[in-house]
């Protein structure tokens, strides 16, 4: 599949910020201290940033309002709406934080339980694709989850070392940050020794002739379905990125974690923060780039 820039910040920013204002939420930091008030305002500027790189993936941006009205039926949609209604108590936690020094434990709950909610929702509109075999997985779910958390994790542990560190939310978050890679190691597993049921045979109904080959393209040039879900990256390459998003997501977060718990100095927090970032982002270009849909059999795939 095509990875499309816009849809990859979206997912990786929407999740850190869900993530983010759902352990702001649950653990109730002091709002009165200027660090929690910067997390609160980070958590909010995140998840709307990524909401709106979302919408530059539609081919008419303008209409992008069209995309609730089908809840019924599709995940995108009730992601859409889930979101809106996510802002509700996410503006509300975030204004009496930073306005009023206050904070409340329902709503921060609520902020919780509807951040986890808008975020499985992401992870369905992908999840339930079975012409995506790779997506089709219950460990999709889980990894979109505990990156948001571990990412959530990291920031709030990196904000409250400004007021003076936490070792028990330090530790919370290695946890978390080893917890979403091992369901990405998982996920991985999956793809390599799995392979997807649509082939040329069942593709075509040939299948009781014997073998099926691609006598010519279905197209001489490229065209939409050859851009967007015939996407190809290189298995060396996939490999090294692979072994990237690991060093940047989890590796170096954790080494500089446990520099910061050392030496008290929050720049190493701060470091281990864009180095999760930087790390989620190539493993979502990965979950792109690596999944085949199943009309790519048309195009000369032996299976997706």
């Amino acid at each position: 599949m095509h990875p499309a820039l816009s849809v990859i910040i979206f997912t990786t920013l929407s999740g850190f910020g869900y993530g983010l204002a759902a352990m702001l939420g649950l653990l109730q930091p002091d709002p009165a201290l200027a660090a929690v008030k910067i997390g609160h305002v980070l958590a909010f500027v995140a998840i709307a940033g990524g909401l709106v790189s979302s919408t530059l993936h539609l081919g008419n941006p303008q209409r992008a309002w069209r995309a609730f009205s089908q809840w019924r039926s599709s995940w995108l949609s009730r992601e859409g709406v889930l979101a809106v209604l996510t802002f509700v108590p996410l503006t509300a936690q975030t204004g009496f934080a930073v306005l009023f020094d206050l904070s409340f434990g329902w709503l921060g709950f609520l902020v919780a339980v509807m951040a986890a909610i808008t975020v499985y929702a992401t992870s369905m509109i992908y999840a339930s694709l079975k012409t995506v075999h790779a997506w089709h997985n219950p460990v999709t779910n889980t990894c979109y989850l505990l990156f948001a958390l571990s990412g959530g994790l990291l920031a709030l542990a990196t904000l409250n070392a400004f007021n003076g560190l936490e070792a028990s939310l330090i530790v919370l978050t290695i946890v978390a940050l080893a917890a979403a890679f091992m369901a990405k190691t998982a996920w991985y597993r999956a793809l390599d020794q799995e392979s997807g049921p649509s082939t040329p045979e069942s593709a075509t109904g040939l299948g009781f002739l014997g073998k099926a080959r691609l006598l010519e393209p279905p197209h001489m040039g490229e065209n939409y379905l050859t851009r967007e879900m015939g996407f190809k990256v290189a298995r060396k390459h996939a490999q090294k990125l692979r072994l990237l998003s690991y060093v940047l997501g989890l590796i170096l977060p954790v080494l500089l974690l446990l520099i910061m718990a050392a030496s008290g100095m929050v720049f190493f927090g701060l470091a281990a923060l864009i180095s999760h970032l930087a790390g989620v982002l190539t493993e979502r270009w990965l979950f792109f780039a690596e999944a085949k849909h199943a009309v790519s059999v048309y195009y000369g795939a032996d299976r997706a």
